[in-house]
């Protein structure tokens, strides 16, 4: 389709920058080939007589053949990539007819071919992805027309269906869908398709394993696919940014007031996304559970944050129009098939549910995974203190405090506390290792996700959520578990989920804060006076032995 915009027009000029640089690798290949092809005509035609006619014959055809062979090769390695995929989750048209309504009348009200069709990512963007180059999904267009025919796909932000409302999607999504217009402009969609090419090819010859020949004609591949892309790389990024632009232009006519508000909601479905993967499913992830409805969980983090912070204004207002996730047929199922992707990309975790990688639900989160938490976490700790049969706080508050009493003064946790730290490291590791062994052998994201290099991801990579903790914290956070532990065997409490902030110990209903000090003050401190105050308050006793796993 004719594009009007200026943008547009400074994105084809971008495009055709592109394919020259495709031609002028095309033509510099066939150039021995089409010089010794003269040389071998005007020899037949004997215009080109003589021993250095004869000579300079040879030589080309000497240099054209080898050059033809290694072009070839190049081009089937370029050919022969496929793309990398972003992981999503297909959502068929039958599955959310309303989604697929509201798609294809904001592309009639834009002007632009509908996206070909409708895919989940578990994280908070949304874009278009080409996707010609596989056979999944199907047309989005209307039945009978031709409009949509290569059309990329759109990939929508799971989180933003269950938070964002409907008109606010809507306007959220007209800017991304006006990119179909660009994107249906051969010169700009052949540029794409080079680009997109060389960059798999890069990651092919990065991957390749095998003989060293093998290798070496894929390294040859590979630097030639590089040198291609970094002569075009300035004319590609502009020619994006301009499509970027045009789209944004053309979305203006669209929902523009509602677009400001669905801006100011991405940001804080962003930061609810964010705080509920790092402190929720994390340490479900850890323990082999998965949280089968994430997305449900991202408006209870994000109504929990708004009622704290008093972030949005006609809040209860707002949440009581339409949610986006009611445009699908069966909410449910896409959440919990959207958070095993999640798990899969940011933890590592097998395809399919498992005895030792299981589903939990929100109301089992507490039993399910933070208990389970607390007792692995107070049976590690106790097995690197060595402690007696019967482990008690009583036992782990006087072996530390005597660390620090043995350390002196101006060393307040000694070497004692510092070994006992290294050693739940160093147990750690090792199971985390173990872990991601048996995560691989059960083909742990067998996806290819693109690296930051290019390259692919290994199976069992994942994406890291958090850094790496200290010794001291390992030690603190052990300490915690086990007084938990203790709480609950002793004195009625109960481990709890806080939304924000993760697992949580409950006492008489109430979520206590307030154990973080007086923990503090024993691991780094050694000093115990403030954690036995605490205990005493909430009524634990540390003389018994606490149940472990």
């Amino acid at each position: 389709m004719a594009v009007p915009e200026t943008g547009a027009r400074s994105a084809r000029d971008h495009a055709l920058a592109v394919l020259r640089v495709r031609g002028a690798a095309l033509g510099a290949a066939l150039l021995p080939a089409a010089a010794a092809v003269v040389l071998l005509a005007g020899g037949a035609t004997g215009h080109l007589r003589g021993d250095g006619w004869d000579a300079l014959r040879w030589t080309a055809a000497a240099v054209a053949v080898p050059v033809l062979a290694a072009a070839a090769g190049v081009a089937a390695v370029i050919a022969g990539a496929r793309p990398a995929v972003s992981p999503t989750v297909q959502i068929d048209e039958s599955a959310a007819p309303d989604l697929y309504r509201l798609i294809r009348d904001l592309a009639d009200r834009l002007d632009v071919p509908a996206p070909s069709a409708i895919a989940l990512t578990p994280d908070c963007d949304s874009w278009l992805e080409d996707r010609a180059h596989t056979t999944r999904g199907r047309r989005l267009p209307r039945p009978g027309t031709a409009r949509g025919a290569g059309a990329p796909v759109l990939v929508v932000g799971s989180p933003f269906l269950w938070w964002m409302r409907v008109a606010e999607l809507r306007a959220l999504l007209a800017p991304i869908v006006a990119g179909t217009g660009p994107s249906a402009h051969p010169d700009i969609a052949a540029a794409r398709r080079f680009v997109r090419g060389l960059d798999a090819a890069v990651a092919v010859a990065v991957a390749v394993r095998g003989p060293a020949p093998k290798r070496l004609a894929y390294d040859f591949a590979g630097w030639v696919s590089r040198l291609l892309l970094r002569a075009g790389a300035s004319h590609a990024a502009e020619m994006e940014r301009m499509v970027a632009a045009a789209a944004a232009v053309r979305a203006q006519t669209v929902d523009y007031g509602l677009r400001v508000v669905a801006q100011e909601q991405v940001g804080l479905a962003y930061a609810g996304w964010d705080r509920l993967l790092t402190r929720v499913a994390l340490p479900a992830w850890r323990t082999g559970r998965w949280p089968a409805r994430l997305d449900a969980g991202v408006v209870s983090a994000l109504t929990e944050l708004s009622r704290r912070d008093r972030l949005a204004e006609g809040f209860a207002t707002r949440l009581g129009e339409r949610p986006a996730c009611d445009l699908l047929e069966e909410p449910g199922e896409v959440d919990r098939q959207v958070s095993l992707l999640a798990a899969r990309l940011f933890h590592g975790g097998p395809a399919e549910p498992g005895p030792d990688w299981a589903p939990v639900d929100w109301q089992e989160y507490p039993e399910e995974v933070v208990d389970r938490i607390w007792r692995s976490e107070a049976a590690r700790l106790f097995a690197a203190l060595r402690a007696a049969e019967h482990p008690t706080l009583t036992e782990l508050v006087d072996r530390l405090a005597g660390a620090a009493a043995s350390g002196g003064p101006g060393a307040p946790s000694g070497g004692g506390a510092d070994a006992l730290a290294a050693r739940i490291g160093a147990d750690l590791a090792r199971e985390e290792a173990a872990r991601a062994g048996a995560a691989r052998e059960a083909g742990a994201i067998p996806l290819p996700v693109p690296g930051g290099d290019g390259a692919l991801l290994p199976p069992g990579g994942g994406f890291p959520l958090q850094p790496p903790r200290s010794g001291r914290e390992l030690l603190a956070e052990h300490i915690t578990a086990a007084v938990c532990c203790a709480a609950v065997d002793t004195a009625g409490a109960a481990p709890g989920l806080d939304w924000l902030d993760g697992p949580a110990l409950f006492v008489d209903g109430e979520r206590r804060a307030d154990l973080a000090r007086p923990v503090l003050a024993l691991a780094e401190d050694g000093d115990p006076q403030p954690l036995r105050d605490w205990l005493a308050a909430v009524g634990v006793r540390p003389d018994k032995p606490i149940r472990l796993v």
